[in-house]
C-alpha cells in the first residue's frame, strides 16, 4: 500500500471518498479540502480508497478527518493512514495527538484503540443534539 501527500488537486477525489465513508449530510465539499490543505501545519495523506488530514500546532496534533471508502475497509488502510500521520506530525515536533469520534462509531473506536488512543473526555452534542463524541488522545513520545 502506497501513501502519498494529498494536495489541493486531490480535493474532488477526497470529497468523493468522504461522501462514501460518512452518513448523508456529514460529507465535506471539495472546497473544504482545498481550504484545509492550504493551512499551515496541515498534513494530508492519501491512498487509493482513503485519506487522512491532520493538523499540527506547536507540540500538539489533531486528526481532522479520516475516511476509508467502504470498498477498501478491513484491509489495514485506516491503520496505515493513522500510523503514518502520527509519524509525520511527531517528526515535525508534536508530542500528543487528539481526535474526536462519534461515541456510537464502534469500528472507528476499535481502530483508534489499536493505534494507541485512549479516551480523554466526552464532547456532548458535538455532532448534533444528542450525538456526542469521545475526545481521544495518544502520546507521540517514544
Amino acid at each position: 500500500m502506497t501513501l502519498s501527500a494529498a494536495t489541493a488537486a486531490d480535493a474532488p477525489a477526497l470529497a468523493a471518498i468522504h461522501a462514501a465513508a460518512f452518513p448523508p449530510g456529514a460529507a465535506w465539499a471539495a472546497a473544504t479540502f482545498v481550504t484545509l490543505l492550504g493551512l499551515e501545519g496541515v498534513v494530508g495523506l492519501r491512498a487509493p480508497g482513503g485519506f487522512i488530514l491532520a493538523r499540527r500546532v506547536l507540540d500538539e496534533a489533531e486528526i481532522l478527518t479520516l475516511a476509508v471508502h467502504p470498498e477498501h475497509r478491513q484491509q489495514g488502510l485506516g491503520q496505515a493512514l493513522v500510523e503514518t500521520a502520527a509519524l509525520v506530525v511527531a517528526t515535525a515536533g508534536a508530542k500528543v495527538m487528539f481526535l474526536e469520534v462519534a461515541e456510537d462509531n464502534a469500528p472507528a473506536m476499535a481502530l483508534y484503540a489499536k493505534a494507541g488512543f485512549s479516551r480523554a473526555g466526552l464532547r456532548r452534542d458535538y455532532y448534533a443534539p444528542g450525538r456526542h463524541a469521545w475526545l481521544l488522545r495518544r502520546s507521540l513520545d517514544g
